[in-house]
């Protein structure tokens, strides 16, 4: 039996061998980068589709399909042509009996022979199948399925975040890939760490080497193949904690790296005017029928520093288009997809937990937040990554003015894996954020999962699913517990049948 990754890198650390148990080392030759990454469970899919496939940003009549060819995924260079053309097809059933769209695209080696084509002509509300062939092999069969339209009575999605591959496997992600249920998978960023102890990310190979190295877990490759994705993205895809593209030159042709490094690995549609790379913008807002609006922000790439009078963390043009979307709003719930904390955090003893946060954006926040209670309709929701803990939250235009109305409901998810704060920390530390900030209504961060929401026209209902080990890919995933919002009552409850489950912190 294989020691799990956690376990083989901190030991390897501590006796200083990891140049041989990190696959990415400097100056590891490709036959033991491989036989690291196999003694870290990794595996892939057959050459060239490697990385597997993935869909996303599905709309009513399409979707977005992806792959890329990486015959040997850990290579600076593909033994491939410059051009390789890749065949695709979608169909309604998993043998690819009956085929509605099909065609051909130029793989380039300008995107490291990633694929990105929109499949058209399809069925609203639909489960499709498609796979990719060129140079005579053929990829695994994905899953996917379109944005339906008018009058809908359900909808199950679920969000991931933060997955450090060095700090544990993915048990969640099986759970979610075997959900024959679920519409979509939301993915709320730091997918890939870019750097440690271990070796850090600088250039294109090294970020495609590390999205390669992340897509060696099976179980992450099944979930892209079993369900559609929306994607953001946060620091950890370029730098922790960065800024914008501020900064010296070198850092602007890092973050350029990241950015395509990202986009070669993601089943992400760009569309519009100001989409190309190096600064694709990826802000963009999503219907699910009559029900639900997700409205996908950027919190990265536009910002400026934190704590400025003047300080924007979606910048000028974001910040319209947002205050769009709310106006425009129709009547079903509004969703931000939020990589990072917007609620007002103060910490136990004064000042803000963390600036990098939407607290080092107070003026634009309490602007925006202003902006939706005058929108009126208090059936707003965000989904919130980062923290790599879960919080339940009441959303106020004020956070400082007990007397402030709530608007919306804050839902921070577990880490896929990411460390949190030891329990320790948690006990201690738990009831003192509940006393700074009163709008808090739930904290809890001894464990790892992710959150699978159920969305009907009469009800919002967050379930947190946690792993038992993250150190084990078999970890059994349960319901630690579950809340509600009821339409057209602002604040979120839990459900009575979870209240006796751990937390470290609950109002009340």
């Amino acid at each position: 039996m294989r020691l799990d990754r956690r376990t083989l890198l901190r030991a390897a650390a501590g006796a200083g061998a990891m140049s041989a148990a990190w696959p990415l080392m400097q100056g590891l030759g490709p036959q033991a980068a491989h036989a690291a990454a196999a003694a870290l469970g990794a595996s892939w899919d057959p050459a060239p589709f490697t990385v597997g496939v993935g869909s996303g940003d599905p709309l009513p009549t399409s979707v977005l399909l992806w792959t890329r060819l990486a015959p040997d995924p850990l290579a600076d260079t593909q033994p491939l042509a410059d051009i390789v053309q890749v065949d695709w097809a979608v169909a309604t059933d998993a043998a690819m009996s009956t085929v509605v769209a099909s065609g051909s695209v130029a793989a380039s080696v300008l995107l490291g022979h990633s694929v990105h084509v929109v499949a058209e002509g399809l069925q609203p509300g639909r489960r499709y199948y498609y796979r990719f062939t060129a140079l005579g092999k053929a990829s695994r069969v994905g899953r996917t399925k379109t944005a339906p339209v008018g009058p809908t009575s359900l909808v199950r999605f679920a969000s991931l975040n933060c997955q450090d591959y060095r700090a544990g496997e993915y048990p969640g992600m099986r759970d979610l890939a075997a959900d024959s249920a679920l519409d979509f998978v939301v993915h709320l960023g730091d997918y890939i760490y870019e750097g440690s102890e271990l070796g850090t990310a600088y250039t294109l190979n090294d970020y495609r080497k590390l999205h390669a190295l992340y897509k060696g877990d099976p179980l992450l490759r099944d979930v892209h193949a079993a369900h559609p994705f929306y994607l953001t993205w946060d620091d950890h895809d370029v730098f922790n904690d960065y800024s914008g593209s501020r900064g010296a030159a070198t850092f602007v042709a890092r973050r350029a790296a990241a950015y395509q490094g990202w986009y070669e690995h993601m089943p992400l549609r760009l569309e519009g005017d100001d989409t190309a790379l190096p600064d694709p913008r990826i802000y963009r807002s999503r219907q699910w029928g009559d029900l639900l609006e997700l409205v996908v922000l950027d919190l990265r790439q536009h910002r400026s520093e934190q704590n400025l009078a003047d300080g924007t963390i979606l910048g000028a043009k974001q910040k319209a288009w947002l205050k769009d979307r709310i106006a425009q709003r129709g009547g079903g719930w509004q969703c931000w997809i939020n990589s990072i904390f917007l609620s007002q955090q103060r910490a136990p003893g004064g000042g803000f937990m963390f600036t990098d946060q939407w607290d080092g954006f107070r003026a634009e926040r309490a602007e925006l937040l202003g902006h939706v209670q005058n929108a009126g309709g208090p059936d707003f929701v965000t989904v919130t990554g980062d923290w790599h803990s879960a919080f339940v939250q009441d959303i106020r235009p004020d956070f400082d003015n007990a007397g402030a109305p709530v608007i919306g409901t804050e839902f921070v998810a577990h880490s896929a894996t990411s460390s949190a704060y030891s329990a320790s920390w948690n006990a201690t530390n738990g009831p003192l954020l509940g006393a700074a900030n009163p709008h808090l209504q739930y904290f809890e961060g001894n464990r790892y999962g992710h959150d699978v929401y159920e969305v009907t026209p009469q009800r919002w209902t967050t379930r947190l699913r946690v792993v038992a080990n993250r150190t084990d890919p078999a970890s059994a995933v349960s319901t630690l517990t579950s809340w509600h919002v009821d339409r057209g009552r602002a604040g979120a409850y839990e459900d009575p049948a979870t209240k006796g489950s751990a937390a470290q912190y609950r109002r009340g």
